[in-house]
């Protein structure tokens, strides 16, 4: 199921108070249309919202409805997730390498710049990038996650389980996995044992370094779509329920820019699995690609304009590089949306 027309402020208002909307995720936005996707990705048409047959109700639901809060983290606003590499070689031109004490000076500037929460991570996964060994990943976070998890939500960008172990001992909240839970066999039944959030991502194959050549979709945000209520289903038999889990439509992992594009622009899509949204749009190649910026480092203004895109389209946490700037946005959108 694909919520259209989506709107906000006093129209979104007006829309459910004269029946001729539903709120989307529990408002205050709020959509008039539907297109009905069933299981096998077959398009059934588009309805007006009020009028989806009852066949429906289950999935109408769980995009009417507001997703549980993930990890405890607020739910009256989108979330600035800040992004913290730990790593000689991170796409974006950000990375630390290594320095566990530039690490924690960023954390804490990030958090004085606006950012809820943080993301730390050890090991580049830009496209081409060769894997790190879990105790090389774990001496160059763990210091950065046990002095930044006193003073902030803290998540471990890692697809190991020793990693996510570690991290979680030393204070990390929450796992984020480009692999969602794929790569490492134990992962999944480490996080049902320790009760840990966990933020799946869709990512083409297993291999950052392979992601990237010549993707191809059938229809990128249908498939996106399908494999993450797969990767959800599956959290949830392993006993990981619902409620701990965010999704991520990985952005740049084994996607061409029409794909990305896609992703963004048929957000709503994800809403239909009952989780809480993260978008990842910071910096990534085909916001250069968009705007002319062949530069990670100089790609602020698309960052910041992905990000706001993404939040109209129900994501309730941007990660990015940016913090202060995207910040300053979501509040200026925030008001001028008259959410």
């Amino acid at each position: 199921m694909e919520p259209l027309d989506l709107a906000t402020g006093p129209a979104a208002s007006h829309m459910v108070a004269s029946g001729v909307g539903l709120p989307f995720q529990g408002g205050p936005a709020a959509f008039s249309l539907v297109r009905l996707i069933d299981e096998g990705s077959a398009d059934r048409g588009i309805v007006a919202a009020p009028r989806v047959p009852g066949a429906w109700a289950a999935a109408l639901a769980r995009v009417t409805e507001a997703p549980p809060a993930f990890a405890g983290l607020p739910t009256d606003r989108p979330l600035v997730m800040g992004i913290i590499n730990v790593t000689p070689d991170s796409f974006s031109g950000d990375g630390l390498a290594g320095s566990a004490e530039a690490a924690i000076a960023r954390g804490r500037a990030m958090l004085e710049a606006g950012a809820d929460l943080l993301d730390i991570g050890g090991e580049s996964t830009r496209p081409g990038a060769e894997p790190v060994p879990p105790e090389e990943e774990i001496s160059r976070v763990l210091p950065a996650v046990r002095a930044l998890a006193a003073i902030a939500p803290v998540s471990i960008d890692t697809r190991n389980a020793e990693t996510m172990r570690a991290a979680l001992d030393a204070g990390a909240r929450i796992v984020n996995d480009i692999s969602a839970l794929r790569h490492d066999p134990a992962a999944m039944a480490l996080l049902a044992e320790r009760g840990a959030p966990v933020v799946l991502m869709h990512m083409l194959g297993l291999d950052p370094r392979e992601m990237q050549r010549e993707p191809q979709y059938g229809d990128a945000a249908l498939e996106v779509a399908e494999f993450l209520r797969k990767r959800v289903e599956a959290a949830e038999r392993a006993g990981i329920p619902r409620a701990r889990i965010a999704v991520d439509p990985g952005l740049g992992f084994g996607k061409a820019v029409e794909h990305n594009l896609s992703l963004v622009q048929r957000l709503p899509l994800l809403a239909g699995l009952g989780c809480r949204i993260l978008l990842g749009a910071s910096r990534k190649r085909s916001l250069g690609v968009i705007s002319g910026e062949a530069a990670a480092g100089l790609r602020v203004a698309p960052s910041v304009a992905a990000a706001l895109c993404g939040v109209a389209r129900g994501a309730a946490i941007v990660r990015v590089h940016d913090v202060a700037e995207t910040a300053q946005a979501l509040r200026v959108w925030d008001t001028l949306s008259g959410r």
